[in-house]
């Protein structure tokens, strides 16, 4: 084994927990229809929140790495849920969105690529348990 990430959580009262991440306090809660104070998020959109923060930081640090202009990058991450018990994701869904002026989406898409592929140890564990699928959309600025 390479490594090891160890996380603490420690109850805090009703539904909702405290734990850190590299020194980062989280407070995870429920909203008061489920018994929580609405004190954080949920612990399953933050699941969707550590895809978007793996894969974009490849992304850009790949595009940064080609010299590659983007005015703004944004990470749009659908997670469809079942409708039972235990309710979880079946599929996950990713929107790449890239605003700038003659942006090649051949570099961007390859930059995905290798998000996907090789790089985005998340989405890796992920699609051991369901699939995974992206989109590229690049957004062309007025003016």
């Amino acid at each position: 084994m390479a490594g090891k990430e160890i996380i603490v959580a420690d109850w805090l009262d009703g539904v909702a927990f405290e734990t850190a991440v590299d020194e980062h306090r989280i407070i995870l809660d429920t909203p008061q229809n489920y018994g929580g104070k609405n004190r954080g998020p949920r612990p399953k959109p933050l699941l969707l929140v550590a895809l978007a923060g793996c894969t974009g930081m490849d992304v850009i640090s790949m595009l940064q790495k080609m010299r590659l202009p983007v005015g703004k990058f944004r990470l749009v991450v659908e997670g469809d849920l079942t409708a039972e018990h235990p309710r979880h994701f079946y599929r996950i869904n990713i929107i790449y969105e890239f605003t700038g002026k003659n942006l090649p989406a051949d570099r961007l898409r390859q930059a995905i690529e290798l998000s996907q592929e090789k790089y985005c140890g998340v989405s890796a564990t992920l699609k051991k348990a369901l699939p995974i699928s992206w989109e590229l959309k690049i957004i062309s600025p007025e003016g």
